[in-house]
């Protein structure tokens, strides 16, 4: 009676091909967002890069005028204005949204009483465009019909808050951060739960307090996430565009012009389109190159993991 050897696979073999099966998803998977992106985001970046070296005003044939454009970006006296105050939106936004999200995200990660009520009613902002919440702010805002006008002796004057520079930049930064502190909030909540709470129990065994506790676990925890949270505000307050619209149109005058504003103003109002895509695509590399500068900086791109021995 002969009997058969039946070669079992070796535990490396089928190891390594369960994690072929398993581990490694088809790469068919890339393609639909690859399309995606390819035919919403580049083809129409190749098309502004184009316009931008050209003449146009929306109608018959853009003709190509070579760097006339670019020459006249660099030269033109409101370009510096309207990089300044994109930067003072950028930086006051940021300086406001910042701190304010990481503290409410590790609260609201909490188990605190009623904290799921509140956390609720405090991301109720997050559920309205930017448009809607313009249109809000600029009537709470009136000067006749607004609090301001209501509260002449705190705004001063004829209460105008979005009639002197001053002001209308901090309605800026004031509305932009009640809009969009609960996403970012969001994002700190979610890495905040992700922390392991044997940390703070081995911190707590040392005799460490809820604010060493904060600085010493919380924050280092938290480095990934505040680069992100950082990056998406940097490119957000770069493309700043609606609020600017809606609630001070660039004034008082132009102090307030941002460059969408000016993008806006010059492609949609004066129909210079070749200029506009100029502006528009420079502002495509600033917000390209400070997201990439950051990243690299920050060490963010080697995405290693900040729970040792976990």
């Amino acid at each position: 009676m002969s009997t058969r050897t039946v070669a079992l696979p070796s535990r490396r073999a089928a190891k390594s091909s369960a994690g072929h099966s398993v581990g490694r998803p088809s790469s068919l998977w890339i393609v639909p967002g690859t399309i995606f992106f390819g035919l919403f985001a580049v083809v129409p970046l190749i098309g502004v890069a184009y316009l931008s070296f050209t003449s146009w005003n929306g109608l018959g044939t853009p003709q190509f005028t070579g760097l006339d454009n670019w020459t006249r970006l660099f030269a033109d006296p409101v370009m510096p204005q309207a990089i300044g105050i994109t930067l003072v939106l950028l930086v006051g936004t940021i300086v406001v949204q910042a701190p304010l999200s990481l503290l409410l995200g590790v609260w609201a990660a909490g188990l605190q009483r009623n904290r799921a009520i509140l956390s609720a009613i405090y991301f109720l902002p997050l559920l309205l465009s930017s448009a809607a919440a313009a249109i809000m702010w600029k009537q709470l805002l009136d000067p006749n019909f607004g609090v301001p006008g209501q509260l002449a002796k705190i705004f001063g004057g004829d209460g105008s808050f979005l009639g002197t520079p001053t002001g209308a930049i901090a309605a800026l930064i004031i509305v932009s951060s009640w809009q969009f502190i609960p996403f970012h909030t969001l994002i700190y909540q979610g890495a905040a739960r992700a922390i392991s709470p044997t940390l703070y129990q081995a911190a707590s065994i040392d005799g460490a307090g809820l604010v060493r506790s904060f600085f010493s676990i919380t924050l280092p925890q938290l480095k990934n996430t505040m680069v992100t949270s950082t990056v998406l505000m940097v490119v957000g307050g770069l493309t700043a565009f609606d609020l600017v619209l809606i609630l001070t149109q660039g004034g008082p005058g132009t102090d307030t012009t941002t460059l969408p504003y000016l993008m806006y103003k010059d492609a949609f109002k004066s129909f210079d389109m070749g200029y506009g895509s100029a502006i528009a695509l420079l502002l495509v590399i600033v917000a390209t190159a400070v997201s990439i500068a950051m990243v690299k900086f920050s060490g963010y791109d080697k995405m290693t993991s900040t729970q040792e021995g976990l």
